[in-house]
């Protein structure tokens, strides 16, 4: 097989097959990846020019009810320092975020009993529209695995997107990585969403023990579910979890993953994630396809991030302020407000008719 006549093939818009994800999956030359980098930004481009989209995070409750072995904030782990912010608390960092010039807020929670047993999601529902009312911007919301109805109920409240992300697509690679979580419930809580009127963010794991043919299998499963937008990010070893003797895997996997990503799907959103490696690892991440910046959290107010829960935080660096010189530098730009809200209406109305994509697989 020859990388060029795949690359010519993805650059015409022909489906590739899973053997042929596989083999630009196994690229390991600077030469060749440089190849499939440069496509990846030349797809994007033609969709999106030089326009960045940036995204604040809110992560406004540390508790949950789940015991993945990769996360810090599983419920057995008893190192983090854990909270819930009010509903004051999360308003402001809203607002300070939104001033701060970013086009999503995404209020994100572990599945915190508070909401799954104890109060139900009336109250996270209520707040999902005073974020939207205060800020007059897109919201995503992060909760986890939800009833149908509560997605409803969150897209009338004025959220635009629900981010669940899979981890893997590999079902017995999941039951290792989420503890007594069904694969299926999750899944299709992403296909709920969509039915509600919901954008759609799905995401995966690198480094956590899968195979290149469980990448290609998730690549292919986040095409064939339509998702609006789709992630990678590098396992980062977490003090007080079952994987905390783990190593990070070398950043170029999660680039080529990226990179196919974009190739895959060039019209989607794809997050350069300041979550991992802060801003130091943002312009590799833009060269190799991605168009979103996630994870810019406002300092000072004692939030936290996932991977990285303190990295770049209270310094000030993961802000709009301190990325768009990184962008300037690059030849790059934050889009405006108006250019990503016209991106979404155009999705929005696209979930209103029948949607078939098909990959090919060898």
């Amino acid at each position: 097989m020859k990388l060029g006549h795949v690359l010519q093939k993805a650059e015409r818009g022909e489906p590739l097959s899973s053997h042929e994800l596989q083999f630009l999956l196994e690229l390991s030359k600077p030469d060749e990846l440089n190849q499939v980098f440069e496509l990846a930004c030349r797809l994007r481009d033609r969709y999106f020019q030089n326009k960045v989209f940036l995204y604040g995070f809110i992560y406004f409750s540390t508790w949950c009810r789940n015991d993945c072995t990769f996360c810090y904030y599983r419920k057995s782990n008893m190192h983090p320092n854990r909270y819930r912010k009010s509903e004051v608390e999360v308003l402001e960092a809203a607002k300070r975020v939104a001033d701060s010039g970013v086009h999503l807020i995404d209020l994100t929670l572990g599945e915190d009993p508070f909401y799954y047993k104890r109060h139900g999601f009336g109250s996270l529902v209520k707040l999902v529209n005073k974020v939207k009312m205060n800020t007059g911007l897109p919201v995503m919301v992060s909760p986890g695995v939800v009833p149908e109805q509560v997605l409803s109920d969150l897209y009338i409240a004025g959220a635009d997107w629900f981010a669940c992300y899979q981890e893997t697509h590999n079902r017995e690679l999941f039951s290792r990585l989420r503890l007594n979580q069904s694969y299926d419930a999750r899944f299709s809580s992403k296909k709920n969403a969509m039915r509600s009127g919901l954008l759609v963010e799905d995401g995966i794991l690198t480094g956590v023990g899968e195979t290149l043919s469980d990448l290609a299998f998730s690549l292919e499963s986040m095409f064939r579910l339509g998702a609006h937008q789709v992630r990678v990010m590098s396992f980062v070893p977490q003090k007080g979890t079952p994987m905390d003797h783990w190593t990070t895997p070398p950043r170029v996997r999660e680039l080529l993953v990226i990179a196919l990503l974009r190739i895959l799907m060039p019209d989607r959103l794809i997050p350069a994630s300041l979550d991992v490696d802060g801003v130091e690892g943002l312009q590799a991440r833009i060269n190799a396809g991605a168009n979103v910046i996630t994870s810019l959290i406002p300092p000072q107010l004692g939030l936290a991030g996932v991977a990285q829960s303190t990295k770049d935080i209270n310094e000030g660096y993961r802000t709009v302020q301190g990325i768009i010189p990184v962008l300037n530098q690059m030849g790059m730009r934050a889009a405006s407000l108006e250019e990503y809200s016209c991106w979404i209406l155009n999705e929005k109305e696209k979930l209103q008719r029948p949607r078939s994509r098909e990959v090919s697989v060898s």
